[in-house]
């Protein structure tokens, strides 16, 4: 079986890498690679190759910034010229960006089936770019691989038919405990000055909704600074957000010396293995991140989500996350209830135990793991 995936922003790579490794264990399986290049900064995408273990892509599209809709139809005109060259028996797309939407669609038009891996996943938010292109990929996928009980029952209630739906756990969790053994040995609190006893926090923030309209990030970014008065916020900060920060007159870490003892303080990106190592020990994360609520979960590490709704309930059912929206005021007070009563870490939600991975590859390969109404 030859089996083609699509990757091409930061969150695909950490999902296709214990995909790769469980299909490079299979001697019937032919694997090909294909980055888009929807993220092309090194620092979002080189490094993630190698903290992962993913091997170079055969084919690497190119594509980089655009418009939504620019951004898509490049990778549709790309990828389809290598579809038609390849001809995989399955093409395999992961998560919600546009990448995915866009493999998942030439490989329909051209008859390939399509597995998607993070199906179901719904915030009922249809501003979201993420909630079109999980719907539409869903809604043309032949194999939808959920990764929590309620993305079942969403594809139920939107008809999906059972047989095409499985559940099978988390592949981010799988690239978690995978790579445990390396970020528990990352040098990252060093790097960023914390002592190893400091108590502090970590902060991300990517999305246009928070980011874009320079009121609501000022006002996030001023919530932050009053929740930072009680101990550092340390905020790994994406490219397309660095340019917006700049009349926010934030902090940037020095090259060398420690962090202070309070303040919001930004840094360049982290790799992964430095960013789950600073997640894993901070007293609290403020994130907009799909994938972070999921990590925070396994981690029991507090998590505040600065949106209004979620696409990973069981985050919240399961796990350490609260969903408390982008209000000031309620940042804080929210920030300081949970550095004064965190809460008490639960198992983690079902099949949220590292083989995932193995589980999608025996349904594409016809074996084990039944289809799950």
């Amino acid at each position: 079986m030859k089996i083609l995936s699509v990757v091409g922003a930061r969150p695909n790579f950490v999902k296709i890498g214990p995909l790769l490794q469980e299909m490079g264990a299979r001697p019937q399986i032919e694997r090909v690679l294909v980055h888009t290049g929807q993220h092309y900064d090194p620092r979002m995408s080189d490094g993630f190759f190698e903290a992962l273990a993913i091997p170079a892509p055969d084919v690497n599209l190119g594509v980089g910034s655009g418009s939504h809709a620019w951004q898509t139809a490049e990778v549709m005109k790309r990828l389809e010229p290598v579809l038609q060259s390849v001809r995989p028996d399955v093409v395999l797309v992961v998560g919600d960006v546009n990448s995915t939407l866009a493999a998942a669609l030439v490989a329909a038009k051209l008859g390939i089936r399509v597995a998607h891996v993070e199906a179901g996943l719904r915030s009922f938010d249809r501003s979201m770019p993420e909630e079109l292109n999980r719907l539409l990929t869903d809604a043309i996928s032949d194999d939808l691989f959920a990764s929590e009980e309620s993305a079942v029952m969403n594809l139920a209630r939107e008809g999906v038919p059972s047989e095409r739906v499985h559940f099978v756990g988390n592949v981010m969790i799988d690239a978690l405990r995978l790579t445990r053994a390396r970020w528990t040995a990352s040098t990252v609190f060093r790097d960023v000055g914390l002592d190893p006893a400091q108590r502090y926090g970590a902060v991300t923030l990517h999305r246009p909704a928070n980011v874009d309209d320079p009121r609501r990030l000022r006002e996030i970014v001023g919530a932050l600074r009053e929740l930072a008065s009680r101990l550092p916020l340390i905020f790994p900060v994406h490219p397309r957000v660095r340019t917006r920060l700049a009349a926010e007159n934030v902090t940037w870490l020095a090259a060398s010396g420690p962090a202070p003892a309070s303040g919001l303080v930004c840094t360049e990106p982290l790799g992964y293995l430095d960013f789950v190592a600073l997640v894993s020990r901070a007293a609290v994360v403020l994130t907009d991140s799909g994938g972070i609520q999921e990590e925070t979960t396994l981690l029991g590490v507090p998590c505040l989500t600065l949106r209004e709704n979620t696409e990973r309930p069981v985050t919240v059912t399961h796990g350490t996350n609260r969903v408390i929206g982008v209000a000031p005021r309620r940042i804080v007070q929210e920030g300081l209830r949970v550095l004064e009563h965190p809460p008490i870490p639960q198992a983690p939600p079902p099949l949220w135990d590292g083989r995932a991975a193995g589980r999608i590859v025996d349904v594409l390969l016809g074996v084990g793991v039944e289809a799950v109404a």
